[in-house]
């Protein structure tokens, strides 16, 4: 593998909260960063500095394309809205497995929980049993099979907690469930239950986690899987306790409406995933780091009121401070980053 190679990337799902943050976090480390897109004249705009390419992840032409003189496709496109989960998230993997294996390329997959069944809590590792109870769950163990059956070049993986900070989707918990974007905090909704405990993940976290296994992939096994410790809601009420401190402390904490879902569920596909992923917050499930410490020494954790104050700031709810300060909140690896 030539050394242009060992330093440019493909991203598919660069335009996606995970996707552009370890899109960005490599860039600054110094890799070219190749972004396919449906509409690259349009997200070149986002992000001028991505060599933007046309194309469509389910297209597996597309990618091999974007693939050539790559050494790295980081995997983190996802059907847009939750919409037809089941019949595109496996083929749009099945290319970019094709298209790593052409090129020789090492993939990195972004994971979560939705894996583990109740078999496995509440303290699932990187080897506890896949047993889940749910579509979505099952077909993220069928992707980490099949990445783990075409290995050759290696695969990394790290699963994490559910996702919040810049860039984080419309579809996440945080944005649309505990505030509300482009309005003050007012009503803080908790859709968890008081005593039971909740994993987070802060996108740039994550992202420089991956970005530094990533400097140490020629080390790593083949098929490499961490977990994330992610910020733990010991309780249910710190994250919502954190949004209202870093709100002014005025808002008020209520529960997430729960009787609405099934309601909405058979018209909205996004209630339908959330009606589904309820369990996870009836029942404490937390993925510890002992793994992922060993290998980095420490896992970059930013302080929670620091990671909460860049998210409501990038979602409108809090006023945008001064333009240095802003970049410093959510553009700067956490203070336990390496």
């Amino acid at each position: 593998m030539s050394s242009e190679m060992k330093t440019t990337a493909l991203v598919l799902g660069a335009t996606g909260g995970i996707g552009s943050a370890v899109a960005r976090r490599l860039l600054a480390r110094g890799w070219r960063i190749r972004a396919l897109n449906r509409d690259a004249t349009k997200a070149s705009g986002s992000e001028p500095a991505f060599e933007w390419v046309q194309g469509d992840a389910m297209n597996a032409g597309d990618v091999l394309r974007a693939a050539e003189g790559v050494g790295l496709i980081v995997h983190a496109v996802n059907p847009p809205g939750y919409r037809d989960w089941e019949t595109l998230v496996l083929p749009m993997l099945d290319n970019t497995i094709a298209a790593a294996r052409a090129v020789g390329a090492r993939i990195v997959l972004p994971g979560n929980v939705y894996n583990f069944g109740p078999d496995a809590l509440p303290t699932p590792t990187e080897e506890s049993p896949q047993h889940p109870v749910t579509k979505k769950g099952a077909i993220r163990v069928e992707m980490e099979k099949r990445l783990k059956a075409a290995s050759q070049s290696g695969a990394i993986i790290v699963r994490a907690g559910d996702f919040f900070g810049p860039g984080t989707t419309a579809n996440s918990w945080f944005s649309s469930g505990l505030v509300t974007p482009g309005k003050p905090v007012g009503t803080i909704r908790n859709p968890g239950r008081r005593g039971v405990g909740h994993q987070w993940a802060y996108l740039p976290d994550m992202a420089e986690t991956i970005a530094q296994l990533i400097e140490r992939a020629d080390r790593l096994p083949a098929f490499a899987v961490y977990h994330m410790e992610g910020f733990w809601d010991a309780d249910g009420m710190q994250m919502a306790e954190a949004i209202k401190r870093v709100a002014g402390g005025k808002a008020k904490i209520g529960g997430f409406s729960w009787w609405i879902v099934p309601l909405v569920a058979p018209f909205v596909p996004v209630m339908r995933e959330i009606k589904e992923m309820r369990y996870l917050w009836k029942v404490p499930l937390r993925m510890r780091n002992a793994r992922l410490t060993a290998e980095l020494g420490k896992e970059p954790q930013t302080p929670i009121d620091e990671a909460v104050r860049a998210s409501l700031v990038a979602l409108g709810c809090l006023p945008e401070p001064h333009r240095d300060t802003a970049a410093a909140l959510i553009g700067r690896p956490s203070q336990n980053a390496g």
